[in-house]
């Protein structure tokens, strides 16, 4: 089902930032605002002009990235179709906790509202990253498509938010420094010692680092450990799993999942530019629910 073809008066929206697989976006007609990312000061915009594959490429080429979060002009063109049909729209949105992207939601909503008063957009901030939102956009859809009423998909989102855990850890530390995530001194003594952050989004929606491992094959074992610690009805969920161009690394990771927990359902896709600039290459992450979804009765598996 194309977006065009949609013709249903709710609208669910999100942003690139979220990581939603390619074939979510295209079974449903997914609406996915993207996030822009500078290349040699050249402006690109991620799963529109440029793709996760190739991105990680021209990372490791060592040229220049910058990424901005998607502005308020943005944000006014992506909406303006929805007033003007008289749409309702549910826009899922990067973590304020990293960009400023709810906020500026928010200046367009303002804006279209003055022209068109009765226009109906609910702006939430996931508090979440990559396919932390990811999981909550997929779920609203399916809701959507199994005939949920709009205040029941908002209040799904909300919980599913809420409730969504998301872990990492990354291959270098370049990436972070560069970002200015971790200090010179932190990364040139992490490298020399082979130290891997574990890092978690925090309840304010930031990247937080939580502990320090050894070597790769001990922050990749303490990434599962962790989903065992706060998962619930792990076999029965959906897992996400994000990498950065590593998928033989993500799939050993899966395996740990299923010997470990018993796990069998999961969405898989690249960690986008959003974060992948300030992680680098070889970034993995496990996302997952701490509680059992009061809303089961509606998702696939």
């Amino acid at each position: 089902m194309s977006r065009k073809g949609n013709t249903m008066g709710l609208h669910i929206v999100t942003d690139s930032a979220s990581d939603t697989p390619k074939w979510v976006i295209q079974e449903y007609g997914l609406h996915v605002i993207p996030t822009p990312v500078v290349i040699d000061e050249k402006d690109y915009f991620d799963g529109e002009t440029l793709f996760p594959d190739e991105f990680y490429d021209i990372l490791r080429s060592g040229k220049d990235i910058k990424t901005y979060h998607v502005n308020s002009q943005m944000f006014y063109d992506n909406f303006l179709p929805y007033a003007q049909k008289g749409d309702e729209v549910i826009y899922i949105c990067f973590s304020t906790g990293i960009a400023g992207t709810f906020n500026a939601a928010n200046i367009a909503k303002n804006e279209l509202l003055e022209e068109y008063p009765n226009f109906e957009l609910n702006i939430i901030d996931s508090r979440c990253a990559s396919l932390g939102f990811g999981l909550p956009v997929y779920y609203a859809l399916q809701m959507q498509r199994k005939g949920a009423g709009k205040e029941k998909i908002i209040e799904a989102i909300e919980w599913h938010c809420e409730h969504m855990e998301q872990v990492f850890t990354v291959k270098t530390l370049d990436y972070l420094l560069k970002g200015g995530r971790l200090s010179k001194s932190s990364a040139i003594a992490g490298s020399l010692l082979d130290i891997k952050p574990i890092i978690h989004i925090n309840d304010v929606g930031a990247l937080e680092s939580i502990e320090k491992v050894r070597g790769r094959q001990k922050s990749l074992k303490r990434l599962v450990e962790i989903t065992g610690e706060r998962g619930k009805d792990m076999a029965n969920q959906t897992i996400g799993l994000v990498h950065g161009d590593d998928v033989k690394t993500l799939e050993a990771v899966k395996e740990a999942l299923k010997n470990a927990y018993g796990c069998e359902h999961f969405i898989e896709n690249y960690v986008g530019c959003a974060i992948g600039a300030h992680t680098g290459p070889g970034i993995i992450g496990i996302i997952f629910l701490n509680d059992e979804s009061p809303y089961k009765e509606y998702l696939n598996r």
